[in-house]
């Protein structure tokens, strides 16, 4: 079982309904996997880690998640799943035969186009980019970061979806992992990327961060690739600029952007 169906919204303010859906839901599918003993493997979020203060080791013993604050609603529903996971499993309490919370980081790429304001910046953009427009970053809240500076952790989705279906095929693998490409990438670098492979002369204009999301807003996320690497599993990431490329040279900019 892949469960990946969820509010993603940073923005959501609907406790109720996140409840309802990132973890009833969740926590329901693996009170079925666990009565089936059927393998479960569900997103998590590198939302999780908050400001990053304490790292973003995917660490997944009971202690060491009660460290981790989210800094949104959101992050905050995934949370509570991962703690509950790891509290039953630390009372060794019946689980599915493989259980893995996956921490995605700031995931783009094809097939993404039904999330809305919550699609990557890549998809958002891109019709701005090809009609030779200027594209909106949000200038920084922080005095030490210049506009644009901002670095996320930008992995191309298929690189997501190699992880996914090798954790698959490796049943003895559970826990929490990231799922990034280890590697923080500053927003100016996700844009010039855009322009390059739209063969287009970058215009970049900043924009004030809206308050309710400057309160949540992560300045920096890098995921720590080292337990995934230590597992075996050696594929290569795609770098930014190749996942970018392939994004818009052979989705965005075609009739059809669907796989």
């Amino acid at each position: 079982m892949f469960h990946l169906g969820a509010i993603s919204a940073t923005t959501e303010q609907n406790v109720d309904l996140l409840v309802r859906h990132n973890i009833q839901a969740t926590l329901s599918l693996l009170d079925w996997c666990t009565d089936e003993n059927k393998p479960l493997i569900y997103a998590s979020s590198a939302a999780t880690y908050g400001n990053g203060c304490v790292g973003f080791e995917d660490a997944d013993t009971p202690e060491a998640l009660a460290r981790l604050r989210p800094l949104n609603a959101y992050g905050w529903s995934k949370q509570v799943v991962d703690r509950r996971i790891a509290r039953l499993r630390a009372q060794n309490e019946r689980l599915p035969p493989q259980v893995l919370g996956l921490k995605f980081f700031n995931v783009y790429g094809p097939n993404e186009y039904h999330k809305g304001a919550m699609q990557s910046v890549v998809a958002r953009n891109y019709s701005r980019v090809a009609a030779g427009e200027s594209i909106r970053l949000f200038r920084s809240t922080h005095p030490d970061l210049p506009d644009g500076s901002q670095r996320r952790d930008f992995i191309f989705i298929q690189d997501c979806v190699a992880a996914m279906l090798w954790l698959r095929d490796n049943p003895a693998i559970s826990g929490l992992l990231n799922i990034g490409s280890g590697q923080a990438r500053s927003w100016l670098d996700v844009a010039k990327a855009m322009f390059a492979a739209a063969n287009k002369d970058c215009a970049i204009e900043f924009i004030d961060m809206p308050a309710q999301v400057a309160a949540s807003y992560q300045n920096f996320t890098q995921a720590d690739m080292r337990k995934l690497r230590a597992l075996g599993y050696q594929q290569p990431m795609t770098s930014l600029e190749d996942g970018i490329r392939d994004y818009v040279c052979n989705h965005l900019s075609q009739p059809d952007p669907y796989l």
